[in-house]
């Protein structure tokens, strides 16, 4: 432990050079790739969250006609027989 009180001086530290000027170009792309990581992580949280909304309209719209996804098929489908059969 004491001999850490017998050490002399510190040097100097060594400065570090500024990192170079970025050029327009370079600036640019670095716009373009914060802008394409921001839109990718915007899409990330969006898009779940525009399908959940989008499901929980068609059950919405579903309950408040009283109806079901079942019953509106198995409509249409009697709606396509009864069109072919009077095309005959």
């Amino acid at each position: 432990m004491t001999g850490d009180l017998n050490e002399g001086p510190l040097a100097p530290a060594t400065t570090v050079a500024p990192p170079p000027k970025l050029t327009a170009r370079e600036k640019r792309r670095q716009r373009r790739r914060r802008r394409i990581i921001g839109e990718e992580i915007l899409a990330w949280i969006l898009v779940p969250v525009i399908l959940f909304a989008g499901y929980w309209a068609v059950n919405g719209a579903f309950a408040f006609f009283g109806t079901t996804p079942g019953t509106v098929f198995e409509q249409l489908m009697q709606v396509k027989d009864a069109l072919q059969k009077k095309q005959k």
